[in-house]
């Protein structure tokens, strides 16, 4: 077992400071080095977290510190070339969602970690917390009866200073829109707790921003045993909500939530003839975590230093990112079904997610 993990982090935008407070809560961790386009921001940054030390580029970072974990916390279309980099380098890599913009880029990831010997962890940090785990065991176990139908809700609100970034809304350089960048994280948590998927009919919408990517979409999505979810992505709702409802043969599961949850954001509500003891068996209880970038790393960190396999808060790296894949490429055919077999030799989508975009924007 390894005493303590040497972290680097690259790139130290917004959601670098979650890595950073992570390691710094784990007693078996530390941070070692940043780098970021910016040297006045790795500075900053640096200073703020016990100055470790600051270089200009990645490679500069590896060949001098060679840490045992790499944190990337770029924009996706980064996320491969410095994930490959820090693998040849030796290292493992936390990589921030979506991990790749393409999944023949995740492929080419995954294979370079088990070329390397080294483990690739993505975060998706809605699948961690003790009520998913509860809700999944539960599910799992068949306690709550057959899921039959669910409803998978990301409206979030984005306005126009949001797109004017410069890497934003541009196929080639975020991906994706609203779907990759934030449903993701919804879907995630909904094949988490239900499982694999067998067909998609989706759509992308421009409704309002200035954007060449979706501000809108919507999907049907199938899971194995015939349960039908509904989803829908917005960057124009504000509210602002998260939520997923899953209702079974004995009972409806919901989180309601924004960017986390916790119990008292879950629910689970028995049906008519359900006994009110069995009822009482599905209650949370117990200590609780959030969901949490320190609670995933934290799993993340045990496996990584005693040789574990990933948690399964950490692992499938490419569940997710193929359901969004499956949404774009039949948004693209004008709706048409995409199956799990369709997408392993999607003759465009699995090299990039760029797809048809219907615009209803007034006239400009």
């Amino acid at each position: 077992m390894t005493d303590t993990l040497r972290c680097a982090i690259v790139g130290t935008g917004a959601i670098a400071h979650a890595h950073a407070k992570a390691i710094a809560a784990y007693p078996h961790a530390e941070l070692v080095a940043v780098t970021d386009l910016s040297r006045a921001s790795a500075e900053a940054f640096a200073e703020t977290y016990r100055a470790p030390a600051v270089y200009d580029d990645l490679d500069a970072l590896l060949a001098a510190e060679h840490p045992d974990v790499v944190h990337i916390c770029t924009p996706p279309g980064a996320h491969t070339a410095q994930t490959l980099a820090a693998f040849a380098a030796g290292a493992h890599v936390v990589v921030e969602k979506p991990p790749a913009p393409s999944l023949d880029e995740l492929q080419e990831m995954t294979d370079a970690a088990a070329a390397a010997g080294r483990q690739l962890a993505v975060v998706f940090q809605q699948r961690t917390g003790t009520a998913p785990a509860h809700v999944k065991r539960l599910l799992d176990s068949g306690a709550l009866g057959r899921p039959l139908v669910a409803q998978c809700q990301t409206l979030w609100y984005r306005d126009a200073a949001y797109f004017a970034v410069p890497w934003r809304g541009r196929w080639e350089t975020e991906g994706g829109g609203t779907t990759l960048g934030h449903a993701i994280h919804q879907l995630d948590l909904l094949a988490f707790l239900l499982g694999d998927w067998t067909r998609v009919e989706g759509r992308l919408w421009r409704l309002d921003r200035e954007t060449s990517t979706e501000d809108v979409s919507t999907a049907t999505v199938v899971f194995e045993g015939g349960v039908v979810a509904q989803v829908v992505s917005s960057t124009l709702s504000p509210r602002e909500t998260s939520s997923i409802r899953i209702d079974t043969e004995k009972a409806t599961v919901t989180v309601d939530h924004l960017y986390g949850h916790g119990h008292e954001n879950w629910r689970i509500t028995p049906a008519p003839f359900v006994d009110a003891d069995e009822a009482a068996t599905w209650e949370l209880t117990g200590p609780e975590e959030r969901s949490d970038h320190a609670y995933l790393l934290r799993d993340v960190f045990d496996a990584l230093r005693s040789g574990a396999p990933l948690p399964p808060t950490a692992e499938a790296p490419a569940r997710s990112l193929e359901l969004v894949a499956a949404i774009y490429a039949s948004a693209d055919a004008d709706g048409a079904v995409v199956k799990p077999a369709d997408l392993a030799a999607h003759p465009t989508h699995r090299r990039s997610f760029a797809s048809a975009v219907i615009d209803l924007r007034p006239a400009r």
